[in-house]
């Protein structure tokens, strides 16, 4: 059944209200996650001149931005949660839109990279391929979207107090190429593991 607009803000409402309630705790509780692996796999297939302007989409509390800022880079955060947008301002001093996914509102061909690390899948399915198309958008032309999510088998709804959607490698290539990106990498997380548990799907993708 497609989701009525009422269903889409109330999904938005309750995931970002959600990550609200619990913002000192999350921050606290992943401030130390080591995703140095999604940063290089961005940042090595951007071409081109450093220092690069990269859009942290998804910033959450601002972790990745002060690693992108020490690099080098001009990074700009976006997240729908205020509690996080504010917490990024303060804790990188970088500039941190706070827009909602499902309204975004983003400059055309601003960014070498899109760093979409553990976000893209709180998006609907049913909005999804208007969402990429908006980054796709964003980019410069041949800049790079990395992207990881939790992998499933195309099912989507609500785990607790969030809403998700869990794609395979075969549907996740069909939604990106359909958006205009070509594919560069994927791999899956965390690194060493059997399969199975590897619950993280990562790719880079090339406007």
């Amino acid at each position: 059944m497609p989701l009525k607009p009422q269903d889409l803000e109330q999904i938005a409402s309750l995931t970002l209200g959600h990550y609200q309630s619990v913002a000192e705790d999350f921050r606290e509780g992943t401030r130390d996650h080591d995703v140095s692996q999604n940063i290089n796999a961005l940042l090595r297939h951007i071409q081109g001149t450093a220092p690069w302007q990269i859009l942290d989409f998804g910033c959450g509390p601002g972790r990745d931005l002060q690693t992108f800022t020490r690099l080098g880079h001009v990074a700009v955060g976006l997240d729908g949660t205020p509690a996080f947008a504010d917490m990024a301002r303060a804790d990188s001093g970088c500039e941190v839109w706070c827009q909602n996914f499902l309204a975004l509102q983003l400059p055309p061909q601003r960014f070498d990279g899109v760093f979409a690390n553990a976000v893209l899948f709180h998006v609907p399915s049913q909005e999804l391929p208007r969402v990429l198309r908006e980054l796709h958008a964003t980019l410069k032309a041949g800049g790079v979207l990395f992207s990881s999510n939790p992998r499933g088998k195309n099912q989507e709804g609500w785990q607790g107090p969030r809403y998700g959607a869990y794609h395979d490698l075969a549907n996740w290539r069909r939604l990106m190429t359909e958006a205009g990106f070509v594919e560069l990498e994927h791999y899956y997380r965390p690194a060493g593991l059997p399969r199975e548990q590897q619950p993280w799907l990562a790719s880079v993708w090339r406007r």
